[in-house]
């Protein structure tokens, strides 16, 4: 079946390719580039945690931008602590920049996007402990940089300097099993895009073919600082946690 679902979704590709510019299907849309080559497939477009095309997950991008490719969402442990909602929101929260205009004057914001070799500007990491098999992510007080010196007297008068309690954390088994269920069989596809009479328009001329990554590889990943973790999250609304690849 594997075999099948490459060698049928490699024709519709080839085919795709063949067509050279297309226009962007959901202008103005950010995921124009990939909701474009899932109308063309005829895959419907979905959030859920499944293959798109037979045993195949197709991720896109545009070749000029340098974005980071979502690898597959997934919430830490503890879950019954709701972590995100119920500790990073609320307690290391910062106010959102449209406070008081789109959304309430308490509306809080948490997004970062933070990875394994330094601490972001406002002290959050990732880290690999091999020996307890988890992903965890950890906060240093003393890493906030001064231009959020607002913020780290609400944190000093809040929490306090010390690590998040408890960290947020992933399993080894949760990362594999997001590997071998998400990412296992993925087709990257990367497209150059022009303007044509105030269209954009995509050329899907590059694939890439990954198959069967490691949890060893990955964990290497995250420790060469390859791999982020991305927090989104607001108070009305937690858009979810994402591990992005390069």
């Amino acid at each position: 079946m594997k075999e099948r679902d490459l060698e049928l979704l490699k024709i519709r590709l080839q085919e795709i390719k063949e067509m050279g510019l297309v226009r962007n299907q959901r202008p103005g849309n950010a995921g124009g580039v990939g909701n474009t080559l899932e109308d063309l497939l005829d895959v419907a477009e979905n959030n859920l945690q499944l293959p798109d095309f037979g045993d195949w997950e197709l991720k896109s991008r545009r070749a000029e931008t340098g974005s980071l490719l979502t690898l597959f969402h997934s919430e830490p442990k503890p879950r019954n602590a709701r972590i995100v909602s119920q500790i990073l929101l609320p307690l290391y929260g910062w106010p959102h920049q449209d406070a008081g205009t789109l959304y309430t004057i308490n509306e809080k914001s948490f997004r970062q996007t933070i990875n394994a070799i330094s601490c972001s500007d406002r002290g959050f990491r990732v880290n690999v402990d091999r020996n307890a098999e988890r992903i965890f992510i950890s906060f240093d007080y003393h890493m906030i940089d001064d231009r959020h010196d607002e913020w780290r007297r609400f944190i000093r008068e809040g929490v306090g300097t010390g690590d998040i309690d408890p960290n947020p954390y992933w399993t080894f088994a949760d990362i594999s099993q997001k590997l071998s269920t998400k990412i296992k069989n993925l087709m990257y596809v990367i497209a150059e895009t022009r303007h044509i009479s105030g269209h954009e328009c995509f050329k899907y001329n590059e694939i890439e073919t990954h198959v069967d990554p490691t949890l060893e590889r990955f964990l290497d990943l995250i420790e060469a600082g390859a791999i982020y973790v991305d927090f989104d999250a607001r108070t009305g609304h937690n858009h979810g946690t994402r591990f992005f690849g390069i």
